[in-house]
Parts: structure tokens; C-alpha cells; sequence
């Protein structure tokens, strides 16, 4: 049977938000941005286990504050965070015990606390699929390819979308991905564009545009509206 792991990367530094300290703990109505997120994944019934990944120094912090304050039972491991998220995210891939090739992994910001069970139901299904899915939204706005202060080409709209996470793969897929990587000394974007360096089909799943990626002040202020909806 397939089984689903979480590994959520929550290693970020947060020196957009200016706040003194990293934009994971940073209180949303009352709770760590990071344990609204650890949340949604613990009580879904589609995940078997997550891992956090943290910064080394802030593991026991992380442990109490979050993990244990909270009772999240479904975490199994917190790991030692890396200089990008893209080594955080192998380091955590390495961490995951007895993961078999063909298990899933999904792959989620901490600081996406919107995130919903929905989305990774869907998520967990296209990877089961296809081996490997992303969440993304359709672009609202006309993008601009610039080149030295000047458009170069205006791109068709309906062909751009804002990758979101979670972003889904079977284990064997997504680790070979990073282990390349790491070799070659590429650093992607996300981890989707590692297997697209691979040649290797993504599907891609309908997200929210709700399902914010928290990294500014501004940021803060949509969150705590959303959540006002919600109530």
C-alpha cells in the first residue's frame, strides 16, 4: 500500500518580514504561522507522517512550541535545515525512515498555512497518477518578458500559472531529482523545475489564490483577513 509523507521545509531565515526573528513562528490569531500549517496536514486522513525541516539551532524551540504545544502526533522527525530551501528539502528527503521508491512525498512551505485538505487529496491522486504534481493558480495579470528596462515579449496569459505548494512525488522520482541536482551543483526554483531539468511531465493540480506563501508584512495583513473570513 502507498503511503504518504509531509515534509514540510521551515528553515527560512524571513528577512522580507523584518520581524527579528524567523517568519515561521510569527503569531497568526494566536498560533506559530507554521503550526496552522503543521495542522492541516496532521488531521488529514491522506497523510501517514510528516517531517519538518528546521534550522539546527531552532530544533528544540521548534519541538516544544510547535510539536509538542500543539500535539502533533504525526510528526516523526524535525531535521537540521540547510544554507536554500533546496537543501533543506534533500536533507529532509534523506531523513524520511523506511520510505519505499514508490511512497509520496509531499512537499509544502511552512509558511503556507492556507493550505487545504482538498489540496493535497487532489495533490496525493495526480502523483499517485502521473508520479509527480504541483498546486498552481492561472496568472491574474499580463506578464512581461524584460530585458535591460525594456519588454522583450508579452507571453500568452492563458499559458502561465503561479506554482504553488504542495508539490507531489513519488519518493524514488523526486530523490533521484535532487541527488542529480546536488551533484551538478543546480540550485532550482522549486522542486518541480529539479524534474523538469530531468525531462520528467509534472501534472498540474487547480490551487487557491488564498493559498499564500507568507514572506512580507503585507502577507500578514491578507492572512489575518482570510481568517477573518473563515470565522
Amino acid at each position: 500500500m502507498t503511503r504518504v509523507f509531509a515534509l514540510i521545509p521551515a528553515a527560512g531565515m524571513g528577512k522580507r518580514m523584518g520581524a527579528g526573528y524567523n517568519k515561521q513562528y510569527l503569531a497568526l490569531d494566536g498560533m506559530p504561522i507554521v503550526a496552522h500549517t503543521v495542522r492541516v496536514f496532521q488531521e488529514a486522513a491522506c497523510i501517514d507522517a510528516i517531517y519538518l525541516v528546521s534550522p539546527e539551532q531552532e530544533i528544540p524551540f521548534c519541538r516544544s512550541e510547535v510539536v509538542e504545544r500543539y500535539g502533533f502526533t504525526k510528526v516523526r522527525a524535525i531535521v537540521p535545515g540547510g544554507a536554500e530551501r533546496q537543501h533543506s528539502v534533500h536533507n529532509g528527503l534523506r531523513a524520511i525512515e523506511g520510505i519505499a521508491a514508490d511512497d509520496l512525498v509531499l512537499i509544502h512551505d511552512g509558511v503556507r498555512p492556507f493550505v487545504t485538505a482538498a489540496m493535497l487529496e487532489e495533490s496525493v491522486a495526480a502523483a499517485q497518477a502521473s508520479g509527480a504534481a504541483i498546486v498552481a493558480v492561472p496568472v491574474k495579470d499580463t506578464v512581461k518578458v524584460v530585458r535591460e528596462g525594456v519588454i522583450a515579449e508579452t507571453p500568452p496569459r492563458e499559458q502561465l500559472w503561479l506554482a504553488q505548494t504542495p508539490q507531489a512525488f513519488r519518493y524514488g522520482l523526486i530523490g533521484a531529482a535532487h541527488d542529480e541536482a546536488a551533484a551538478d551543483g543546480f540550485l532550482g526554483t522549486d522542486d518541480a523545475s529539479l524534474m523538469e531539468r530531468q525531462g520528467k511531465p509534472v501534472q498540474v493540480v487547480r490551487g487557491d489564490y488564498t493559498n499564500i506563501k507568507i514572506t512580507t508584512p503585507e502577507d500578514m495583513i491578507l492572512a489575518e483577513a482570510f481568517l477573518k473570513e473563515k470565522k
